[in-house]
């Protein structure tokens, strides 16, 4: 189901300007983009788009009152400056199972918590993003180990 549909199905029958929680989890968006989500969601104060392909935040309306943002098993890797300026108040983010490489985007969500610690920031999920690390160095230093092993028989068929 698209995520305008979804939209319009979470909906039931209420005015956006008086929905304060909106799940659209497992709907599509097109092209990765947030789409039929817009300013008249003036109450909204959690939503939840985990797992709908999204890669970008850019079509993110201004959500003043949103203090909960899920956004886990998506496809982002970046453009996350955005949230400090279209949700102030945020203070639970989720971005577990994300795509996030760039440590300019991570330093971009710790200047985020560090204006929002004020508003006692509780939680910014970077999990995945710690266990790349650390997979990446379990696996650095196992080629350095057969480096080694690998000039070690070198050394003794020389001999």
């Amino acid at each position: 189901m698209e995520m305008k549909k979804r939209i319009n199905m979470e909906l039931r029958n209420r005015a956006p300007e008086e929905v304060t929680e909106l799940v659209l989890d497992n709907c599509l968006c097109v092209n990765g983009e947030v789409e039929g989500l817009n300013d008249t969601f003036k109450e909204l104060e959690f939503l939840s788009m985990a797992n709908v392909e999204l890669s970008s935040l850019a079509q993110l309306p201004s959500l003043n009152k949103l203090r909960k943002l899920e956004l886990s098993d998506n496809i982002i890797s970046g453009g996350l400056e955005v949230l400090a300026e279209k949700c102030p108040n945020l203070t639970y983010l989720n971005l577990s199972g994300n795509k996030i490489k760039d440590l300019s985007t991570e330093e971009a969500l710790m200047e985020m918590k560090m204006m929002e610690m004020k508003r006692k920031v509780k939680l910014v999920h970077l999990k995945d993003m710690r266990k790349r690390r650390k997979k990446r160095r379990r696996r650095k230093k196992k080629k350095q180990g057969q480096n080694w092993e690998r000039e070690k028989k070198k050394l003794a068929s020389l001999t």
